[in-house]
Protein backbone atom coordinates (compact mmCIF):
# COMPACT_ATOMS: atom_id res chain seq x y z
CA UNK A 1 0.00 0.00 0.00
CA UNK A 2 1.26 3.71 -0.84
CA UNK A 3 -0.27 6.51 0.77
CA UNK A 4 0.65 9.70 -0.62
CA UNK A 5 -0.67 12.92 1.22
CA UNK A 6 -1.48 16.09 -0.83
CA UNK A 7 -1.99 19.58 0.28
CA UNK A 8 -3.53 23.03 -1.44
CA UNK A 9 -3.35 26.18 0.66
CA UNK A 10 -3.81 29.91 -0.66
CA UNK A 11 -1.71 29.62 -3.75
CA UNK A 12 -4.04 28.33 -6.60
CA UNK A 13 -3.21 25.11 -7.79
CA UNK A 14 -0.10 24.81 -6.22
CA UNK A 15 -0.13 21.92 -4.32
CA UNK A 16 2.41 20.08 -2.08
CA UNK A 17 2.63 16.43 -2.58
CA UNK A 18 4.09 14.53 0.56
CA UNK A 19 5.41 10.72 -0.09
CA UNK A 20 5.48 8.29 3.27
CA UNK A 21 9.47 8.76 3.27
CA UNK A 22 9.08 12.74 3.54
CA UNK A 23 9.97 13.37 -0.33
CA UNK A 24 7.72 16.71 -1.69
CA UNK A 25 6.91 17.34 -5.24
CA UNK A 26 4.85 20.04 -6.47
CA UNK A 27 2.38 19.82 -9.11
CA UNK A 28 0.96 22.95 -10.63
CA UNK A 29 -1.32 24.09 -13.69
CA UNK A 30 0.57 25.65 -16.81
CA UNK A 31 0.03 29.16 -16.67
CA UNK A 32 -2.86 29.69 -19.80
CA UNK A 33 -4.70 27.00 -16.79
CA UNK A 34 -4.50 29.88 -14.24
CA UNK A 35 -1.25 28.36 -12.59
CA UNK A 36 2.17 29.35 -12.76
CA UNK A 37 4.07 26.40 -14.04
CA UNK A 38 5.67 25.28 -10.95
CA UNK A 39 5.51 21.62 -11.23
CA UNK A 40 4.15 18.81 -13.15
CA UNK A 41 0.06 19.07 -13.99
CA UNK A 42 -1.58 16.43 -12.24
CA UNK A 43 -1.96 14.65 -15.99
CA UNK A 44 1.80 15.01 -16.46
CA UNK A 45 2.58 13.13 -13.06
CA UNK A 46 0.33 10.37 -14.12
CA UNK A 47 2.05 9.74 -17.09
CA UNK A 48 5.19 9.88 -15.43
CA UNK A 49 4.40 7.22 -13.39
CA UNK A 50 3.89 4.93 -15.94
CA UNK A 51 7.31 6.34 -17.80
CA UNK A 52 9.43 6.41 -14.66
CA UNK A 53 7.98 2.66 -13.62
CA UNK A 54 8.82 1.42 -17.49
CA UNK A 55 12.38 2.95 -17.60
CA UNK A 56 13.31 1.31 -14.22
CA UNK A 57 11.42 -2.26 -15.05
CA UNK A 58 13.32 -2.45 -18.43
CA UNK A 59 16.38 -1.65 -17.02
CA UNK A 60 16.68 -3.93 -13.52
CA UNK A 61 15.56 -6.74 -16.12
CA UNK A 62 18.25 -5.67 -18.74
CA UNK A 63 20.87 -5.65 -16.14
CA UNK A 64 19.96 -9.26 -14.32
CA UNK A 65 20.47 -10.15 -18.00
CA UNK A 66 23.70 -8.47 -18.52
CA UNK A 67 22.55 -6.86 -21.41
CA UNK A 68 24.18 -4.11 -22.92
CA UNK A 69 21.53 -1.71 -22.38
CA UNK A 70 22.89 2.15 -22.22
CA UNK A 71 19.18 3.63 -21.96
CA UNK A 72 15.96 3.45 -22.20
CA UNK A 73 14.03 5.92 -23.37
CA UNK A 74 10.04 6.31 -22.72
CA UNK A 75 8.01 9.12 -23.94
CA UNK A 76 4.27 8.85 -23.37
CA UNK A 77 1.25 10.62 -24.92
CA UNK A 78 -1.98 10.83 -22.51
CA UNK A 79 -5.03 12.06 -24.01
CA UNK A 80 -8.86 11.89 -22.51
CA UNK A 81 -11.42 11.25 -25.27
CA UNK A 82 -14.43 13.22 -23.75
CA UNK A 83 -17.20 12.03 -26.42
CA UNK A 84 -15.59 7.79 -25.45
CA UNK A 85 -15.18 8.76 -22.14
CA UNK A 86 -11.41 6.80 -22.66
CA UNK A 87 -7.96 7.73 -21.37
CA UNK A 88 -5.96 7.19 -24.41
CA UNK A 89 -2.48 6.12 -23.63
CA UNK A 90 0.44 5.62 -26.28
CA UNK A 91 3.90 5.23 -24.93
CA UNK A 92 6.83 5.03 -27.46
CA UNK A 93 10.30 2.83 -26.21
CA UNK A 94 13.71 3.67 -27.66
CA UNK A 95 16.63 1.11 -26.37
CA UNK A 96 19.58 2.41 -26.98
CA UNK A 97 22.58 -0.21 -26.79
CA UNK A 98 24.04 -3.19 -28.37
CA UNK A 99 20.81 -5.45 -28.77
CA UNK A 100 19.17 -7.70 -31.11
CA UNK A 101 15.85 -7.82 -31.92
CA UNK A 102 14.69 -10.94 -29.98
CA UNK A 103 16.15 -8.67 -26.64
CA UNK A 104 14.31 -5.78 -27.72
CA UNK A 105 11.30 -7.86 -27.91
CA UNK A 106 11.70 -9.07 -24.63
CA UNK A 107 12.49 -5.66 -22.96
CA UNK A 108 8.99 -4.46 -24.69
CA UNK A 109 6.76 -7.51 -23.16
CA UNK A 110 8.69 -6.47 -19.61
CA UNK A 111 7.87 -3.34 -20.23
CA UNK A 112 3.97 -4.12 -20.27
CA UNK A 113 4.45 -6.15 -17.38
CA UNK A 114 5.77 -3.15 -15.54
CA UNK A 115 3.72 -2.55 -11.85
CA UNK A 116 2.22 0.93 -13.03
CA UNK A 117 1.50 -0.67 -16.52
CA UNK A 118 -0.78 -3.59 -14.83
CA UNK A 119 -2.52 -1.11 -12.55
CA UNK A 120 -3.61 1.03 -15.16
CA UNK A 121 -4.41 -1.79 -17.26
CA UNK A 122 -6.90 -3.25 -15.30
CA UNK A 123 -10.18 -1.62 -13.37
CA UNK A 124 -9.81 0.76 -10.84
CA UNK A 125 -11.53 1.48 -8.06
CA UNK A 126 -11.65 4.66 -6.32
CA UNK A 127 -13.43 5.05 -2.82
CA UNK A 128 -13.64 8.64 -1.56
CA UNK A 129 -14.66 9.78 2.47
CA UNK A 130 -14.61 12.99 4.59
CA UNK A 131 -12.37 12.18 7.42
Amino acid sequence: MTQIISSIKIENYRVEIQSPSGLVVIADEPLEMGGKNLGFSPKELLASALAACTSATVKMYADRKGWDLEEAKVSITLTFVPSENKTLINRDLTFIGKLDETQKSRLLAVANACPIHKMMSNPIEINSQLV
